[in-house]
């Protein structure tokens, strides 16, 4: 961890040499306090609560390499394979860091969908008034981001416009020589009464350790309403920390899904703040790992304003050597009264070699809300697979059939058809069984 910290803290110097006129900026003196706040603290450790059950040091004995050599033409053919399959959307790309103009389609008409990079150099109004506010320096990891970036997706919704397609932002690792380090940085913001569904997606193409520092600042207005899907499928050498921090005003509902089926190391940090009194926020996970893959699951959502409503269900499956982790924390404030939030975690085990940690909190400081939490870990109910086969359904139609009926309640929450396709094809490969068959 020391060796990375000294090489990335050496890197800032070139890096900074990059920047040419955004050295000047109000955002630039923000990136040299964030060095300086990780600088100070490093990488996270076990040590810390927070990442009690996270271990990094797998991920960061590498010597990553910060800057790509150069921009690489990422072939269509390859690219459109992770596309959303006939579905007309709106596309912003990045390959190993850059922005991939060839592959994407964006545009300023209406609303802005675009880059970071262009909002940096175009809107400093919204750079002044939004970026930071939400994560700047506040733990290690963020603090890392906020010194080195640069590139990501820039969304901005106007009041009282809905996007008409789906907005998809893809981030992909191409094969290279060494280890490489991406840090993206989103922005999104919804005026009032406006709504956007975003798929967010990260792929990694190499056989070489990637990592992905990413984070993402999301400021939903008064009656804007935001769907989201986070799709997790990489490969065994790729780790993943994404911190996206969320701000609902009056009336504003989020609907976050994510759906985690590989990658070495899948940290995801989703923090909620209901900042208005009637928000609401919906959070959804599914969790599908074998082998020696690790999803992590860190939710908090702070129930800052009366009468406000937030529901968390997350459900994982895990064969192999896998682990799964969740520790998911509820905060009501002393005058958030009238507050609405459940949490429920449930895992089913395949294996005697796969565990979870699971560790929902409650954390209420007000006394008139309803509030409730839980957690289950267990195997496959052998009552339940005995009924299916004394009716004559085959073992693997049975275990099916069982797989499918405890990840549906999850599945059945993706509206974009197209979506919800991809993520069967990707069950029926992780479990070698058919989710499609019909009785």
């Amino acid at each position: 961890m020391e060796q990375l910290k000294d090489t990335l803290l050496s890197s800032f110097i070139v890096f900074e040499n990059q920047l040419n006129g955004q050295k000047k900026t109000e955002f630039h003196k923000l990136r040299q306090k964030a060095l300086e706040a990780f600088e100070k603290k490093g990488f996270p450790t076990k040590k810390e609560e927070d990442w009690k059950y996270t271990n990094l040091r797998p991920i960061t004995k590498h010597d990553y390499r910060i800057f790509h050599p150069k921009e690489k033409n990422l072939d269509l053919n390859i690219a459109r394979k992770f596309f959303l399959s006939e579905t007309d959307t709106y596309r912003i790309v990045f390959v190993d860091g850059y922005y991939a103009s060839w592959l994407s389609h964006t545009t300023h008409h209406q609303y802005d969908i675009c880059t970071f990079s262009a909002l940096l150099n175009r809107f400093g109004d919204i750079v002044a008034e939004y970026v930071g506010r939400l994560i700047n320096y506040c733990d290690s990891i963020t603090a890392l981001n906020t010194a080195f970036a640069r590139e990501g997706a820039y969304v901005f919704v106007p009041d009282n416009k809905v996007v008409d397609k789906p907005i998809e932002i893809i981030y992909f690792s191409t094969d290279c020589e060494v280890p490489m380090l991406h840090q993206p940085r989103n922005l999104l913001v919804l005026g009032k009464n406006s709504r956007a569904t975003v798929i967010e997606s990260h792929y990694s193409l190499s056989q070489k350790p990637v990592l992905t520092n990413a984070a993402t600042e999301v400021f939903l207005h008064e009656g804007a309403i935001l769907d989201q899907y986070k799709l997790q499928n990489d490969g065994d050498e790729s780790a993943l920390i994404d911190n996206t921090v969320y701000q609902l005003e009056s009336y504003a509902v989020l609907n976050l899904a994510t759906l985690s089926f590989g990658g070495k190391l899948v940290r995801n940090n989703p923090t909620v703040k209901l900042i208005q009194p009637m928000a609401e926020a919906h959070l959804w996970g599914l969790t599908l790992l074998n082998g020696h893959e690790m999803v992590d699951h860190h939710t908090s959502i702070q129930h800052i304003a009366p009468h406000c409503q937030s529901n968390e269900l997350y459900k994982g499956i895990f064969d192999g050597n896998s682990t799964g982790i969740f520790n998911g924390k509820v905060y009501v404030a002393p005058h958030a009264q009238k507050t609405n939030a459940f949490q429920q975690n449930s895992n089913i085990l395949l294996s005697q070699s796969a565990t979870v940690d699971t560790k929902p909190q409650l954390e209420i400081f007000a006394n008139d809300v309803k509030c409730s939490h839980g957690c289950t870990v267990g195997q496959m109910d052998a009552e339940a697979m005995y009924y299916l086969r004394q009716r004559g359904i085959a073992e693997q139609k049975a275990r099916a059939l069982l797989l499918l009926a405890f990840s549906g309640e999850i599945t059945d929450k993706i509206m974009l058809p197209e979506l919800k396709s991809k993520v069967r094809r990707i069950l029926n490969q992780k479990n070698q069984i058919d989710f499609e068959f019909e009785l």
